[in-house]
């Protein structure tokens, strides 16, 4: 799995149930800290115009990570959006770790993912998933949009949803509202890993656990405003700006 994906659902990406009422514009820029060290930023953004849905994100090292080795994660999806339900039509990753780059690239035909680009390749191991198995599922930056954007208060807190990075499979599920001060949410959730990964990898970590807290907007929605976690790095934070 890819750094963005798995920071998008490590990091508790979670997922609004219902959609927007009317076509709304959204942007966000997160602070990430593990350890309570500073460690980078994630910035999203989106449009629903329509019946048409696109978001792009960024993810890049900071701080003291930043001056060991500067890492960048640049996507971009689209799709259609109906009664709630995102569905891509294209999902574009541009990765570089500082130390190799990396381009992946999926079209969706009737919901199912089409790996048209995964570059360099990687050599199939066992347990790697078909895509053509895989109808239903959303990319990375589209769950992260659907998650981070303002939402209804009858919205949030409310979702289970399945990703699939080109080559993994996992789940996100948001549950349990309960009031937060100033008039805000907090949701409980698990990021759980499906299938795909190394056995060392299941072995290691395959439940991560998270809080959302939303905070109100004047005009009644509800905003991300922190989520924490845990990670294979320890316990993270990301914090809006």
């Amino acid at each position: 799995m890819t750094i963005l994906p798995r920071i998008a659902a490590t990091l508790a990406v979670v997922f609004a149930a219902g959609g927007a009422t009317a076509d709304q514009q959204d942007s966000a820029v997160f602070d990430l800290t593990l350890r309570g060290l500073y460690t980078g930023t994630l910035s999203v953004a989106g449009a629903i115009e329509g019946k048409g849905y696109s978001a792009s994100g960024v993810l890049k090292s900071g701080g003291l990570v930043a001056l060991v080795r500067k890492v960048r994660y640049d996507a971009r999806a689209s799709g259609s959006h109906s009664n709630g339900r995102f569905t891509p039509t294209r999902y574009e990753e541009d990765a570089d770790t500082g130390k190799r780059q990396s381009q992946s690239v999926m079209d969706y035909r009737a919901g199912v993912p089409q790996v048209k680009v995964y570059t360099p390749p990687k050599p199939p191991r066992p347990g790697d998933l078909d895509p053509a198995t895989q109808g239903g599922t959303v990319d990375p930056l589209t769950a992260a949009y659907a998650a981070l954007r303002d939402v209804a208060p009858a919205e949030a807190c409310r979702l289970k949803l399945v990703m699939f990075d080109g080559r993994r499979r996992s789940q996100v599920v948001l549950t349990d509202p309960k009031p937060a001060a100033g008039g805000g949410l907090t949701c409980t959730g698990e990021y759980r890993r499906l299938e795909g990964f190394s056995a060392e990898e299941m072995a290691d970590k395959s439940r991560f656990p998270f809080t959302m807290t939303y905070a109100p907007l004047p005009d009644g929605r509800l905003r991300v405003m922190e989520i924490s976690m845990d990670t294979i790095y320890g316990k993270g934070r990301l914090t809006r700006r």
